[in-house]
């Protein structure tokens, strides 16, 4: 038998039965839908079939009982680790314990600089893979943790990723096959792909005048992908605040953390069709969003205009940063705006909303400092999210396919 375990959110635990010797009626693969809740405690195993399905199945008491008894010391295990989830704060020493500094040091020592200028020499051709990159470690951490899940292509039993509807709008994928490829002619089948998309994403913010931030390695990547998770947890242009507090807070984010990531929208362009209600039919209403600032309202209308031919279509592209700031103000401006009800995307401006949340727009708009630290914590924070390290997960050659 060989088991999988995933460490989706703090207290739960995925378990994949990949084979199983315990019945002799066909194997049960264990994937996506909640089964069992075990005492207290909310250990789940995850199984393809629908709850009421499992209930009916007498090998399923079998199973769940001889994977207790052969592996509740592993449980105990995992438990431990799970607790360290719970704390919030600054990183310490104790924190991300199956990740390590410098993890490559032996394997392929020259690995982060290779990652380093690959992005540095991609960035001086075309500055936007800076927030490409960005996006994609969010999209990849913030579906079932940092494993590379998202770059996975569609074949045999994998609903890619890419196929979810949040993610449609994602691009780089070809800046990670360019880092992998320099890597695997050095260092071949060494160094994972969401070690690659970790520390590019922060070579990226560097480059777009972001803070630098340690970050330890030995990442492993996933074997499976989760389409339909992606497309129902990943926080959409027109989320509400409620939604965004939520989401966050069952990956372990504060609203300090929320904040601070959401910071990274200071970099980047965004395309007309994520906030066009917000100009002409706001909630149906017929009326533009009445948060934004009237001026800043023309701006935007300037930008992203009604196609003459059809006017229900929008086209155009906005720049984040649209009054053209320079790197030393990453962040800043994005907060300044915020007060002055001039946030492009609904779920930027709603952060005014809520006060936990307000509190700190305020903050960071005032202390230029403060931001890049906290942005640089919740940045090590969520790129260290629910990692495989070994004996879970594997090494790929290709980021796009698994190894079989």
């Amino acid at each position: 038998m060989e088991l999988e375990i995933d460490l989706t959110y703090p207290h739960i635990i995925r378990i994949l039965v990949l084979e199983s010797e315990l019945v002799t009626r066909p194997v049960v693969r264990f994937q996506q839908t909640i089964f069992s809740t075990l005492q207290s405690r909310h250990f789940y195993f995850i199984t393809s079939k629908t709850l009421s399905e499992l209930r009916s199945e007498p090998a399923t008491r079998a199973i769940m009982w001889e994977l207790a008894r052969k592996w509740s010391v592993l449980l105990v295990a995992v438990c431990v680790v799970l607790s360290l989830g719970n704390h919030k704060g600054e990183p310490g020493k104790d924190d991300y314990p199956f990740l390590e500094y410098d993890f490559y040091r032996d394997s392929c020592p020259q690995a982060e600089k290779i990652i380093r200028t690959t992005v540095r020499d991609l960035f001086n051709v075309r500055p936007n893979v800076a927030p490409q990159l960005l996006r994609l470690v969010f999209h990849d951490c913030f579906i079932q943790g940092c494993d590379a899940s998202l770059l996975l292509d569609a074949i045999d039993e994998i609903d890619s990723e890419k196929d979810a509807p949040p993610n449609h709008s994602l691009k780089g994928f070809h800046l990670i096959h360019t880092i992998k490829s320099k890597l695997e002619e050095v260092c071949p089948v060494t160094v994972s792909c969401a070690d690659i998309l970790a520390l590019a994403a922060r070579e990226g913010v560097v480059l777009a005048g972001g803070p630098f931030y340690r970050l330890k390695t030995g990442r492993r990547d996933s074997k499976l992908a989760f389409r339909e998770i992606a497309s129902y947890e990943l926080p959409s242009p027109d989320t509400s605040i409620s939604f965004i507090r939520e989401s966050f807070s069952k990956r372990g984010f504060d609203e300090r953390e929320i904040v601070s990531l959401l910071g990274a929208h200071t970099i980047g362009g965004v395309h007309c069709k994520f906030f066009e209600n917000r100009l002409y039919d706001y909630l149906g209403t017929g009326r533009p969003d009445p948060s934004i600032e009237p001026e800043f309202l023309d701006v935007m209308r300037s930008r992203c205009r009604l196609k003459p031919s059809n006017s229900s279509t929008v086209m155009g592209l906005m720049a984040m940063n649209y009054e053209q700031a320079s790197q030393s103000s990453f962040g800043t401006q994005y907060f300044q705006s915020l007060q002055l009800g001039r946030g492009i995307l609904h779920v930027d401006q709603q952060l005014m909303s809520c006060e936990g949340t307000r509190r700190w727009v305020h903050a960071y708009a005032a202390d230029r400092y403060l931001f890049r630290k906290n942005f640089a914590l919740s940045m090590t924070k969520l790129s260290s999210l629910h990692v495989l390290t070994p004996p879970l997960g594997q090494i790929r050659h290709n980021c796009s396919r698994i190894v079989v």
